[in-house]
């Protein structure tokens, strides 16, 4: 306003200037057209954004460009997020990925498209949609309510997770197990809590789907997904700080005509046991396991040389002696002729054998593997 304010009181002042020529009789005309060139110049309808001052100029920017050089998206959903908005949204982390994690959730989808089928009888398919990494406290602002979340706990990991069966897949499993038609979509009753008889058909499946769950997990890590109970409001389905992290499974169940959503939701810190594991890149089901490696480290191994050591008697002497020993100073060894030989290499005690001769050379004949001692196996 102040900017549109000062161009009108400019504009205004070379009118004056030009009017002040209409007493002569000439020149009016020329001040009009000077007046009106003047007005271009400063745009009168203040959309132009460049003003004169002085003898000089200087460019004032519009908002437009002040929101790009800030980093401030249009909008349009076309511009980068950077500057300021990379700041208010930093709690948008991209976590770590777990290649093997992806392939656990793809063995859940294809069992539980065969224990549905048989927990209802029909014809089920079950998909993977999406699976995303976010802090626990934005997944339970954006749960759609109503729906029913499923708490189980991981008993050998000693860390819980939750499932969320959403309000269609609510109707539509209740639907199914008490002989609905075929072809006829769910009826909806809003506005009402759950039933006892909703809740324990919704548990029934929760089971059914945790069973999977460890099984799909079973060639992994053997787990049991044990289900601890069942809620309606997210806030008492509570199972880590609203801060951390956790990964969602979405999953989309269909019967026909009918179906829902099924999201599974493990916090990080439940995986943690298993992280290791999770972050293995490996091809089928060998999880991470390359035989191919193994047996060529196998048949390397055989071909190694080692050095071995035949010792014949070992003694403990003081320092003092040894420091004392002269050239032509005797050591008498508690060894004759059929006295046992270790071999060793390095300080692993191999065989026991006895000394004699082949050819020209010292040889050991090997008798038995040498005995550990009772430090080593106990």
């Amino acid at each position: 306003m102040a900017e549109e304010d000062d161009d009108d009181a400019l504009a205004a002042e070379w009118e004056a200037m030009a009017g002040g020529g209409d007493d002569d009789g000439d020149g009016g005309d020329g001040g009009d057209d000077m007046a009106a060139e003047w007005e271009s110049m400063l745009g009168e309808d203040g959309g132009e954004e460049e003003e004169l001052v002085g003898p000089g100029s200087a460019r004032v920017l519009n908002q437009d460009e002040i929101d790009s050089l800030l980093g401030f998206d249009d909008g349009s959903g076309s511009g980068d997020q950077s500057g300021i908005q990379a700041i208010i949204n930093s709690s948008m982390v991209a976590y770590e990925r777990l290649p093997m994690l992806e392939v656990v959730f793809d063995r859940l989808v294809r069992m539980m498209s065969t224990s549905l089928r048989n927990f209802t009888s029909d014809n089920v398919e079950v998909s993977l949609d999406n699976i995303l990494s976010l802090r626990f406290g934005d997944y339970l602002n954006s749960i759609p309510l109503p729906a029913m979340l499923g708490v189980f706990k991981a008993e050998e990991w000693d860390n819980y997770g939750l499932l969320t069966v959403d309000s269609a897949l609510i109707y539509s499993i209740v639907d199914v197990l008490l002989g609905g038609r075929r072809g006829t979509a769910a009826m909806r009753i809003e506005g009402r809590p759950y039933t006892t008889i909703e809740r324990n058909l919704v548990e029934r499946m929760i089971h059914v789907v945790l069973g999977d769950l460890s099984a799909a997990f079973d060639p992994l890590s053997p787990v049991n997904f044990r289900f601890e109970r069942l809620e309606t409001n997210p806030r008492f389905a509570t199972i880590a700080r609203h801060a951390n992290a956790a990964i969602v499974a979405k999953l989309r169940i269909d019967m026909e005509d009918r179906g829902g959503r099924l999201e599974l939701l493990i916090p990080y810190a439940t995986l943690e046991p298993v992280r290791e594991l999770l972050l293995q890149m490996f091809m089928g089901e060998k999880f991470g396991r390359d035989s191919i490696w193994e047996n060529h480290l196998a048949n390397e191994l055989w071909q190694t040389h080692v050095n071995l050591l035949a010792v014949l008697d070992e003694q403990v002497m003081s320092l003092g002696d040894v420091i004392n020993l002269e050239v032509g100073n005797r050591m008498l060894l508690n060894t004759g002729p059929t006295s046992p030989v270790e071999v060793r290499c390095g300080d692993v005690a191999l065989f026991r054998g006895l000394m004699g001769r082949k050819g020209d050379r010292i040889a050991i004949q090997v008798r038995e593997r040498a005995r550990k001692n009772k430090e080593e196996t106990g």
